[in-house]
């Protein structure tokens, strides 16, 4: 009984048991079917997760697809870094980095240094070694004081290169040009020779509230111009880093492609100048060699652009390297000499196309270049110098700097706080007009001519008769020298309100004496000549020389007489200034960027009546010309007198200066012709 009681609930347990397992039995709400759920439900999911994982172990087809998708796209992107000209430095160093692209530059400017011969002392044939910031480089001196450096090389490398001695070593010669004697430096105030002023950009910062160190990119992202370079490669070729028109140009180009999202590499055949620090302040990646790795560099780019005749010789050894390069190369050409022309003429047929800056500069190259029977490949650009948006923000013009607290009406009061601040270091007073001449010194630009007319005014030389002096203001050939007065009148009713139609038919001293004193009787003002640029690498010795002999035989001239550094901080001295002289003399200046420059800040300019100062400056409307060489002294004293006289046709032939700049020589003009450049040289993508 005991047995049969036992085994009873044993055979009940496990039926049960069974039972609930099946399921079949055990009703869905009973504890023991919640609880065996339950524990069963995560072991599912489980075994459901691991399931993937070893379905995808088991495809291996899908594994070894992935890794070699993988593979491939890194083998592709290493290609392409390395392809378009990165070094091992800078693709290890990740070269988007602004802190690397600093360190490039700091070691460019060092490299640069080395071959100064300040830095460097070396002798023919011999090899002296210069260490700076724990870093070595080798320093070669080849024939005719050409000046080579190379890299460290190892041991390894060094070991080669002795094997090697018997083969012709590739070299970068730089130009004998680097290492120009510049004229003796002018004392800060010397009763012979006048007063150094300047620079002032400390003064600018101070009162514009602004710098260039703060540009943080002016391109306009939705123009032609910026949809058509984005991420294109493109070489620009310096034929030098001086600071004057074409470098200067070449550079804010540079610049506006940069912030436009190309790559750019420039090309400096020499480093005669002061730009190099201001190319590593904006980041403009500088190939140091001009042979070998600039080739290979313009090989890979989408556009060559040169910017001189002087890159003649460059561009002739770049095809024959590479014979299909001239397809690429469009050819800025800035100078209208014949001398450049004859320089240039083997290689102008092979190029894509060539730029001129002005009318009268492309016609007299065609007529040489009939002259000589060569054929172009495409029918020549123009392609006018503009006013940077720097200058244009400082002048009060609108650009693409303003901001709502540096609005154009703010910064046209800040100008003025800027002009008074720079004129007080100057020591000038209200009664002065500043006469300013801003360019290399040497014969073609004329300072000694414009000395000799400004010794004309000072000295009070007798002048030419009022018929005399309205002779030489005729507008333009052919015009009635009474369409002349008339015009002349007309400015001066606009900006002094004097009515002078009754004194018309007056004698010619009373004529004149209308003409020089306005209606309030303003006292005469004193005439100050500044001029630039000192320091420059570009200057002549023996010319400079030639104007401190001059000063010094004319001691109350050179009382009147400032001068000032070279510099790129040019917008306080147009602040400054009254009157700006272009004294070009030959064909006259080629298109004149300084030209434009000063008509922007209201500057009347008196220039010669030649070349493509015609073509910027309008006779009697936003200037006055005078004829080159000896004869045009006279007139341009005649010029500068009547300018000292009238302040009110002063100010308003500077209005009409800048009238004319916002309507054809703002930044966005000279972009969009370089648009048709670019449409016609450049493969689409």
């Amino acid at each position: 009984m005991e047995e049969s009681i036992s085994k009873g609930p044993s055979s009940l347990r496990l039926g049960s048991s069974k039972s609930s397992l099946s399921g079949r039995s055990t009703p869905k709400s009973s504890p023991t079917f919640r609880r065996l759920n339950s524990s069963r439900t995560p072991r599912r999911e489980a075994r459901s997760g691991a399931g993937g994982i070893q379905w995808f172990r088991s495809n291996r087809l899908v594994y070894w697809l992935l890794l070699i998708t993988l593979w491939a796209y890194l083998g592709f992107y290493v290609q392409s870094r390395w392809a378009h000209g990165h070094n091992k430095e800078e693709f290890l160093g990740f070269s988007g980095d602004p802190r690397n692209r600093l360190v490039d530059a700091e070691q460019n400017i060092r490299r640069d240094l080395l071959a100064d011969d300040r830095l460097v002392a070396a002798n023919n044939g011999t090899n002296r070694t210069q260490v700076l910031s724990d870093r070595k480089y080798d320093v070669i001196l080849a024939k005719g004081n050409d000046v080579s450096s190379k890299k460290k090389r190892s041991k390894r490398a060094r070991r080669n290169l002795r094997k090697m001695r018997g083969k012709k070593k590739a070299t970068m010669n730089i130009d004998n040009g680097n290492t120009e004697v510049q004229e003796p430096e002018l004392p800060l105030k010397n009763s012979t020779y006048g007063l150094l002023v300047g620079p002032f950009g400390s003064v600018e910062d101070r009162v514009l509230e602004w710098s260039p160190e703060k540009r943080s990119g002016t391109c306009d992202r939705k123009g032609d111009f910026a949809r058509l370079v984005w991420s294109r490669r493109l070489v620009l070729v310096f034929h030098e880093l001086s600071m004057t028109g074409a470098p200067t140009s070449m550079m804010e180009l540079a610049t506006e492609l940069l912030s436009c999202g190309a790559t750019v590499s420039a090309v400096v055949l020499s480093k005669k100048g002061g730009l190099m620090s201001e190319l590593a302040r904006r980041r403009i990646k500088v190939i140091e060699d001009r042979a070998d790795l600039s080739f290979k560099t313009a090989m890979k780019a989408d556009l060559v652009i040169a910017g001189s005749a002087v890159c003649a010789s460059w561009i002739d050894q770049y095809i024959a390297h590479f014979p299909a390069g001239g397809s690429q190369i469009a050819w800025w050409i800035m100078e209208n000499r014949r001398e450049y022309f004859d320089r240039a003429k083997l290689v102008l047929r092979r190029v894509k196309m060539l730029i001129f800056l002005s009318e009268l500069q492309s016609k007299q190259w065609l007529a040489w270049c009939q002259e000589e029977n060569i054929k172009l490949r495409s029918e020549p650009a123009l392609v006018p110098l503009a006013v940077n948006d720097e200058l244009a923000f400082a002048a009060g013009i609108p650009c693409s700097l303003n901001t709502p607290s540096a609005s154009p009406e703010k910064m046209l009061e800040k100008r003025q706080l800027l002009r008074d601040a720079v004129r007080k270091e100057m020591g000038l007073t209200d009664n002065d007009m500043l006469v300013m001449s801003l360019s290399s010194i040497n014969a073609g630009k004329g300072q000694l001519l414009l000395l000799e007319s400004a010794g004309l005014v000072i000295d009070q030389d007798p002048l030419q008769t009022d018929s005399e002096v309205k002779n030489s203001l005729d507008i333009k050939q052919g015009q009635s020298i009474l369409a002349a007065k008339h015009h002349l009148r007309g400015l001066l009713q606009k900006s002094s309100n004097v009515d002078v139609s009754s004194k018309v038919n007056a004698d010619s001293s009373h004529r004149r004496r209308e003409m020089l004193f306005d209606s309030k009787g303003t006292q005469e003002q004193a005439l100050k000549i500044l001029i630039g640029s000192v320091g420059s690498k570009s200057n002549k010795i023996h010319y400079v020389k030639e104007i401190l002999g001059f000063l010094s035989k004319h001691a109350k001239l050179s009382q009147s007489v400032l001068w000032t550094p070279a510099t790129t901080r040019v917008a306080s001295l147009y602040s400054a200034a009254d009157v700006y002289v272009m004294n070009s003399q030959g064909l006259g200046e080629t298109f004149g960027r300084v030209t434009v420059e000063a008509m922007t800040f209201g500057l009347p300019v008196l220039g010669t009546d030649a070349g493509g100062t015609k073509e910027i400056v309008e006779h009697n409307v936003t200037g006055l010309f005078h004829p080159m060489g000896h004869p045009g002294t006279r007139v341009l004293a005649e010029n500068i007198k009547f300018l000292l006289k009238n302040p009110s046709a002063r100010k308003q032939m500077g209005m009409e200066g800048r009238k004319k700049v916002e309507k054809k020589y703002l930044k966005r003009h000279m972009y969009k012709r370089f648009v048709e450049v670019l449409t016609r040289c450049m493969r689409s993508k």
